[in-house]
């Protein structure tokens, strides 16, 4: 049996995220990244020589779950088989079964020691909006803001979150993994244009974590309020005490580290 990692770009949009849903332990009919993705691979490669086996759908794991709207550019995803593969040819074939928003960049043989989740590093995510106050036919589904942001205080508010923290106070309730223990390794704010850039890599992250850090800076921002207040939302590891979520809708998984 050989492990293949794919690089998968999608546009979450029309997805309900990347993992397939379950309920009381029974698939949920609804469109995620895995399912078509699995589909695609089952259609190209046959998973076993008798009859048991051969329909038995290929299963894809992902480097780690994204949700209904974000997109990615550098998700990670391994599957296993033990028919010959051509990367180059695989590539190409999958892209003309795959939908228009979902593609695969890069096909590697891998170690079977290696698994997506469990061997990965770090993961960089990305989060854009529009700081401006009238709309833009080409805006897209980008957030406005419409008050003015001070970059150099959201880059102070950010500093606060580098190194290892509990980061309870910026997780969501559908948390499964126990530990709210992370490392940030970079933060960092930049604005082009009217467009504000903020670049988070870590070890891993909570359920909607990246989303309510947004959500805290911009209640900095909003509320005209020391970047301190970053330092003590996280210490107080009370969700009450963070930002709203903000809107999936400009969040990107930009690349996973091995």
């Amino acid at each position: 049996m050989t492990r293949w990692a794919l690089t998968v770009q999608y546009r979450g949009k029309n997805y309900s995220g990347s993992q397939i849903q379950l309920e009381n332990g029974k698939q949920i009919d609804s469109l995620t990244i895995q399912g078509e993705l699995e589909k695609a691979l089952s259609t190209l490669i046959k998973t076993g020589s008798d009859a048991e086996n051969k329909n038995r759908p290929i299963r894809a794991i992902f480097s780690g779950r994204t949700d209904k709207g974000v997109n990615s550019l550098g998700q990670v995803v391994h599957f296993d088989t033990d028919e010959t593969i051509v990367a180059s040819k695989f590539v190409y074939s999958l892209n003309e079964i795959l939908p228009d928003d979902i593609s695969v960049t890069e096909l590697r043989e891998v170690d079977n020691s290696f698994h997506a989740q469990k061997s990965a590093k770090k993961r960089h995510y990305r989060f854009e909006f529009i700081n401006r106050r009238i709309k833009n036919a080409f805006d897209g589904d980008l957030m406005r803001v419409k008050f003015g942001v001070n970059i150099e205080r959201m880059q102070n508010s950010l500093n606060y979150l580098l190194g290892e923290h509990d980061f309870s106070s910026f997780k969501s309730s559908g948390t499964l993994n126990p530990s709210k223990i992370c490392t940030i390794y970079e933060a960092k704010v930049s604005k082009v244009g009217d467009k504000v850039v903020i670049d988070i890599v870590g070890n891993r992250f909570l359920y909607n974590m990246v989303r309510t850090i947004v959500g805290t800076l911009l209640e900095i921002e909003g509320h005209n309020l020391e970047s301190e207040h970053m330092k003590d939302v996280l210490e107080s590891k009370d969700r009450t005490k963070a930002g709203a979520t903000v809107s999936p809708y400009g969040l990107t998984l930009m690349k996973v580290e091995y």
